[in-house]
């Protein structure tokens, strides 16, 4: 790898899960569609050739997420791993604990696993009341079980209504751990349900909170990633960010711009976060996908709710996947954006 700006591919290998989350929209979204099958060896690889082929051509390189479902549980897992590692591809997993063990961890080294993140979406009881008993205590473990192979470490949390007020003993858990990222994400409601989100003023309290703990903890060996847009709002308010002279997107929301998701099918979404289908990466080329129609309407950030006045439009942007889910449009405020009270 370089160091030339990465292209997020988050590609979900298959849709068999250990798991059926509260607030997975994986879960939510099977109820609406069929399920294809997962794509055969010899796809997986044709897809990967594409991949690169678009870096290549777009001078950047490939950040390849491995997720699912459980992705272990995909019955091509090893040789599309294999096949990465050959094309010299290292790769980042993001998955369950349930099937790993030592030797399994240190044959994910030698592939090219470079990280392997989890979640942890509360102390134990809530998280296994999201997820299924026995999870906690199964990720703690499988923590131990990486870090002894040497593969870097993730956890993320899904921040709701119901599981806020333990995020600053999972910061803590984490730094204790010496877990080698954390983050979180707010829950993205998966059909205009949204009893679970946030208020914003509570939201801008937390963060705020957050950005104090993980100041206090900037000694500690975890990187912690402020993964929300909404941070750059709160820096900026804080001056401790400065707006963009530039029109020119610099960072915050990738959609349309430097990530996109991978179904099993082959299917490429702008965003996994919401139903956003932009073209099939077997039956087209991803330069065509990212340069065509349905891609460019998410780089219209101009008509985004809010964001199109904001002196911050080309560094935050918020999220409008939470936008979908609330309203059913992408181009809607953000619902848990204070300043759009």
């Amino acid at each position: 790898m370089t160091n030339k700006r990465a292209f997020g591919f988050q590609w979900h290998l298959t849709e068999k899960c250990d798991q059926k989350c509260k607030h997975c929209y994986s879960v939510a979204e099977q109820k609406k569609r069929l399920v294809n099958d997962e794509l055969n060896l010899s796809q997986c690889r044709v897809l990967v050739d594409k991949i690169l082929d678009f870096c290549k051509k777009t001078k950047c390189d490939p950040g390849i997420g491995i997720s699912g479902g459980d992705p272990l549980l995909a019955s091509h897992f090893w040789d599309v791993a294999a096949y990465l590692k050959e094309k010299g591809i290292k790769f980042s997993i993001l998955g369950n604990p349930f099937h790993l063990d030592k030797a399994t961890c240190d044959r994910l080294l030698n592939v090219g696993c470079r990280s392997y993140q989890m979640s942890l979406d509360g102390l134990e009881k809530t998280h296994d009341s999201v997820r299924k008993t026995g999870s906690f205590h199964a990720t703690i473990n499988a923590l131990n079980l990486l870090k002894s192979s040497g593969i870097r470490t993730a956890i993320m949390n899904t921040v709701t209504a119901e599981n806020f007020s333990e995020l600053i003993q999972l910061i803590h858990l984490a730094t204790d751990m010496e877990v080698d990222l954390f983050g979180f994400a707010r829950y993205c409601p998966t059909g205009l349900e949204t009893v679970s989100m946030i208020e914003p003023s509570a939201y801008k309290g937390l963060l705020e909170e957050v950005w104090e703990k993980y100041s206090s903890l900037s000694d500690k060996n975890t990187i912690f990633s402020l993964k929300d847009h909404l941070f750059k709002l709160l820096l900026y308010e804080k001056g401790l960010l400065k707006p963009s002279k530039k029109k020119v997107v610099t960072d915050g929301c990738g959609c349309g711009v430097r990530h996109c998701a991978i179904l099993p099918d082959g299917q490429i979404y702008a965003c996994r976060r919401f139903i956003s289908p932009v073209g099939n990466l077997i039956a087209s080329s991803m330069e065509e996908i990212f340069f065509g129609q349905e891609m460019a309407k998410y780089r219209e950030i101009e008509s985004m709710e809010g964001c199109s006045d904001c002196e911050l439009l080309y560094q935050c942007r918020g999220c409008h996947a939470t936008s979908y889910g609330a309203f059913g449009s992408f181009f809607k405020k953000d619902p848990q954006c204070w300043r759009l009270l």
